[in-house]
């Protein structure tokens, strides 16, 4: 069992999660969360003990030297993190972790009775894949929810991918059968930049999180960071034609198969991200 540190009561807590590894390309995802810890001055009131789910010989731990020169050991680990988002009509708790080695039910089991002790009644994943999409267009994020109220009202579409999955996928399932409600956001990642950083996949998460929390979130440097990273993959490409070429190809696909998005409900979803944003108290 997690054990929590004590607590005051939380207000209609929703729980943020990410998880590096096979569903975090260019670290998008722990980016989101990492991101929202920082700005949120977000607390640890909780730490999973690693020694049943992780394989230390694939997950090392890591030594390191602290300011006092001793020598000290960090485990790979998940944590949980409550925020009270000044503005918000509810608190957040958060969970930043590590895809385990073995015993994932188990796992998520220990994780959702955490939670459950904290209050949470709404869960969100949050993942990253790399997918066949230019750098130089708007990330596209697409998403799945256990009701069909959050679908309608978050206008996802309904999931028709079949194949392997990873934590965040059976997170969600946990979620569902222990009817939870739950909600997934995906950014697709360019695939040829697997990498991490990739702080324009990590904007495009945070808007959806924007909208499912219905408040604004500070976004900080990440806007100028995402337009440093473009151009900087845009001088790499322009190094190598073929690679220009490539990506010139993937940008016609694109505008080809977005061209009805551009319609004045989406631009209304992103004034009102701005609205927020500017009305946020300081």
């Amino acid at each position: 069992m997690i054990e929590i540190e004590a607590v005051p009561p939380l207000v209609d807590p929703v729980l943020i999660a990410a998880f590096e590894g096979w569903n975090d390309a260019g670290g998008a995802a722990t980016g989101v969360v990492d991101h929202l810890i920082e700005v949120w001055d977000a607390q640890v009131v909780a730490v999973i003990d690693p020694e049943e789910f992780y394989d230390f010989q694939v997950n090392r731990p890591l030594i390191a030297t602290n300011d006092e020169g001793m020598r000290h050991i960090t485990w790979p680990s998940t944590q949980l993190y409550v925020a009270r988002p000044p503005g918000s009509a509810r608190d957040v708790v958060l969970l930043r972790g590590i895809e385990p080695n073995m015993r994932w039910r188990q796992f998520c089991a220990e994780l959702l009775a955490a939670a459950d002790d904290l209050g949470v009644g709404l869960v969100a994943t949050l993942g990253a894949l790399l997918a066949e999409t230019p750098h130089t267009r708007p990330i596209q994020v697409s998403g799945t929810a256990t009701e069909l109220d959050l679908e309608d009202r978050l206008k996802l579409e309904p999931a028709t991918y079949e194949g392997p999955t990873g934590i965040v996928g059976v997170f969600q399932d946990a979620c569902q059968k222990l009817d939870i409600a739950a909600v997934s956001f995906w950014a697709a990642v360019p695939h040829y930049l697997p990498q991490p950083p990739c702080p324009k996949a990590t904007l495009a998460l945070l808007s959806q999180v924007e909208d499912l929390l219905e408040t604004g979130i500070p976004l900080g440097d990440l806007p100028e960071d995402a337009r440093a990273w473009e151009r900087g993959v845009a001088e790499l490409a322009e190094e190598d034609e073929d690679v220009a070429e490539y990506v010139r190809n993937l940008e016609e696909s694109q505008d080809a198969a977005d061209l009805p998005e551009a319609s004045g409900e989406a631009i209304a979803r992103e004034f009102e991200r701005y609205l927020k944003r500017r009305d946020r108290p300081e």
